[in-house]
């Protein structure tokens, strides 16, 4: 894995989920207490947005409604939990504040003395008086925590579950989780199958989404004791568990099973979290064990083919009762070490083929798997050119897997056997794309093409992008043999799931007119019906994919809000990009939309309608562009820049763009910005203005304005009112021998107040600072 340096800034979440400059911040007077509550030590204090850690149980069954906590940080406050999609409604319960050291201390206190007389009446001796610590003193108040509710009546196991989950040496305190938002969540017996999103609401703005699966089979939450032990009750599937793994757990859950059944065990573990900051390899890495009623093991898995996720096929050798144990290898754990494992005779797709089709029509795949009621089905590509897509199938038996796919606009074609040899080579026309297999260990797939002298021809496999194991290599030779160019792994940037990038690409210029060959093998000396791949074999075709940081927004009314857009450029694109709404309602608007050629990520500005909405909104961008001599339109991705194992960073997409509009401010007064004739020319170690209209008597002194994602290089030299007092002038400077002339960018302006903390919270000399949105981005220019 290679680490990528994303651009990171305001409102990006990655973890930790620290947002160094926050925005968009909803000013109002009950909100005044929360600020002033969450003020850190030191010069200056920072409002944090919320962060959402994980939620468990992660799913519930349709027409069910199921209680569900959620950890995370920064929660004070909140007001509202929403979910993507249809058919599911949320209400918040209560907010839990972790228990800080003098109430575990007190907590301990409790909990000793009652653990005391559970063990006293265990063996028959007096009990003792549970309101006093060792008879000498009154037992200290006890915090309302729903851990806590009802401790007196906990049986002695009970109490030691309690005692480990608060005083457990093995966990490390991790203030990303640290808090909790009990959530009831009622799912419509309607509501559409598959993953959702949750994000928190609270007077700081909308979290991150969290993942929630809406399932249509029973659920079953984790009762401990739930080790291979216990005499936990056995269920009927099939059935979905969900549990958290803690240090060194082992979680067990026994079934009921009879002999012919087929049944599949899939767990979703990595698939709930993707990537954790500060722990390694950086997801929950779940382990699925089997056995009998006597304690003996009989399957064990701990993925599937490259998937952390393990699944595994169980064929039970008799009627009976049996128990699967889901664990973490080198039992780490914790509260978002969440899982989901679902049991049953439930439809698994384990392959298809091929593995794609022609965009723009629909196209049919075998389908291989258990417990499939089909054996082909038909695909549509859409018409969004040429990409990967994926999908899942509703059947009687419940919702199978999601299957990934790739369409292009290129002619097709199928491998025909033999061709295991160069001179047994399948010959073939450019440009094509190519439906393949590495049918057994060491096979090695071979292809003919005429080209001329000069042609830029492209190799390039997609497998592991759409679910084949297959680690490739692609090799382009001449007729002599002589290699003119190969490759085993190809990072493909548009994937931020993917940690091993493991499909192959090659660009050779052809030295002269004639036949060349090109090979296609497994790396690992691999092969089998499911070691699918495509190969693309054409010239360059310049293109880009777009992403856009973060997915969840929050703007006051009238105000804009600042977001970044990631170019992910292709085979030589460096053209410039115009970005627009492309599905939004009436009053937002998108400024500074262009990025300028050859840059790889640029700021804007969101601007909201003047009037409050109830509840998040989901907005859609897009870019267009000229690639060759057509204009091509790309989606753009919202997504969530993701820290795996402390070092790498990961654009990792969400279902959708998440825009809440509040009430507007009333501590700010107007500051408009007096648009300069773009793009505004700002001379190379030199200074420009802009103006900004403002209250008679210019900025009030708690207003700072700063610059937004600004180059190195750039920043702002001074703020000076103009002689009518109803405007300022803001310089910006470029400091000598940073930016060159011909740079072009967006001159985004932050607005920041400054307050200072009144009551037992405040210290002197202390402030706290609010970002309050943005001005419309200006389009600049380094010039001489």
């Amino acid at each position: 894995m290679k680490r990528r340096e994303w651009g990171m800034g305001n409102g990006e979440r990655r973890r930790p989920a620290v947002v160094r400059q926050p925005y968009a911040v909803a000013l109002r007077g009950a909100l005044l207490p929360v600020l002033v509550a969450l003020v850190a030590t030191g010069a200056w204090a920072q409002v944090r947005l919320p962060y959402g850690g994980y939620v468990y149980p992660a799913g519930a069954r349709q027409g069910t409604t199921a209680q569900v906590e959620l950890g995370g940080q920064n929660l004070q406050g909140v007001s509202a939990v929403h979910v993507s999609g249809e058919g599911v409604q949320t209400k918040v319960v209560e907010y839990v504040r972790p228990l800080n050291k003098k109430q575990l201390r007190d907590v301990g206190e409790h909990l000793r003395v009652l653990m005391r007389q559970r063990w006293n009446e265990l063996a028959g001796r007096p009990a003792q008086n549970p309101q006093k610590a060792d008879n000498k003193e009154p037992l200290p108040e006890l915090p309302d925590h729903p851990l806590l509710r009802g401790l007196e009546k906990k049986s002695l196991k009970e109490l030691e579950d309690l005692r480990l989950k608060l005083y457990d040496p093995k966990v490390q305190p991790n203030a990303q989780i640290a808090e909790t938002v009990i959530v009831q969540v009622i799912v419509a017996a309607g509501a559409p199958l598959g993953m959702r999103e949750l994000r928190v609401q609270t007077p700081m703005g909308l979290s991150n989404p969290v993942r929630f699966e809406v399932s249509g089979l029973p659920e079953v939450a984790e009762q401990e004791p739930n080790a291979l032990d216990s005499p936990a009750q056995a269920v009927d599937l099939p059935a979905v568990f969900n549990g958290q793994i803690r240090p060194g757990d082992t979680d067990c859950f026994r079934f009921r099973a009879r002999k012919g059944q087929k049944l599949v065990m899939a767990a979703q573990a990595r698939a709930l979290i993707p990537y954790l900051a500060d722990a390694v390899p950086g997801w929950f890495q779940a382990t699925l064990t089997v056995y009998d009623a006597q304690g003996k093991e009989l399957a064990f898995a701990d993925d599937y083919r490259f998937n952390p996720d393990p699944v595994l096929r169980f064929d039970p050798p008799a009627d009976g009762e049996y128990v699967v144990e889901i664990r973490d290898p080198i039992y780490r754990g914790r509260e978002d070490f969440v899982y989901r494992l679902s049991v049953g005779e439930l439809p698994f797709v384990t392959r298809i083929y091929p593995l794609g089709g022609k965009a723009g029509a629909p196209f049919n795949v075998a389908l291989w798997g258990w417990n499939l009621p089909v054996s082909s089905v038909t695909l549509v590509s859409g018409t969004e050119g040429e990409g990967i897509r994926e999908t899942a199938w509703a059947w009687p038996q419940g919702l199978s897997n999601r299957v990934q796919y790739a369409v292009d606009t290129l002619p097709e074609a199928l491998e025909v056997e033999p061709n295991d040899e160069a001179t047994k080579a399948q010959k073939v026309t450019l440009p094509v794309t190519i439906n393949g297999r590495v049918m057994k260990a060491g096979d090695v797939d071979f292809y003919r093409f005429e080209g001329n002298a000069g042609d830029e021809v492209v190799a390039e496999v997609i497998a592991r992008r759409v679910g084949s194991p297959l680690d490739s290599l692609v090799r382009v030779s001449d007729a002599a043999g002589q290699v003119l160019g190969f490759n085993d792994d190809y990072e493909d940037p548009s994937c931020g799931l993917m940690t091993h990038h493991a499909d192959s690409y090659v660009t050779v210029r052809l030295p002269r007119k004639g036949t060349y060959t090109v090979q296609v093998l497994d790396t690992q000396q691999h092969g089998g019906d499911e070691y699918g791949y495509r190969l693309r074999l054409s010239g360059r075709r310049p293109d880009f994919a777009l992403r856009m940081t973060p997915s969840s927004l929050q703007v006051p009314a009238g105000r804009l809000v600042p977001l970044c857009v990631h170019v992910l450029r292709k085979e030589g694109f460096e053209g410039e990009v115009e970005v627009g709404l492309a599905g939004a309602p009436a009053g937002f608007s998108l400024t500074g939309g262009r990025i300028p050629p050859g840059r790889d990520n640029v700021w804007m500005a969101l601007a909201a309608p003047a009037q409050a909405a109830g509840g998040p909104v989901a907005i859609r961008l897009e870019g267009k562009a000229k690639c060759g001599d057509a204009v091509v339109t790309r989606p753009v991705v919202p997504t969530e820049d993701m820290m795996q194992a402390f070092a790498y960073q990961h654009l990792v997409p969400s279902q959708e763009l998440a825009v809440l509009v509040t009430q507007p401010l009333r501590m700010l007064p107007p500051v408009e910005l007096v648009p300069p004739a773009e793009p505004l020319k700002v001379p190379a170690g030199g200074v420009a203005q802009v103006e900004l209209k403002t209250l008679r008597g210019g900025l009030p002194p708690n207003v700072r304005l700063e610059l937004k994602g600004a180059p190195e290089g750039l920043s702002i030299k001074d703020i000076a009112p103009t002689a009518t007092g109803a405007t300022v002038t803001v310089t910006v400077e470029v400091k000598p021998g940073t930016l060159k002339p011909g740079y072009v960018d967006n001159l985004l302006i932050a607005i920041i107040l400054e307050m200072e903390p009144r009551g037992p919270q405040g210290r002197a000399g202390q402030k706290w600072r609010v970002a309050a949105g943005v001005l419309p981005a200006v389009r600049f220019e380094i010039v001489k």
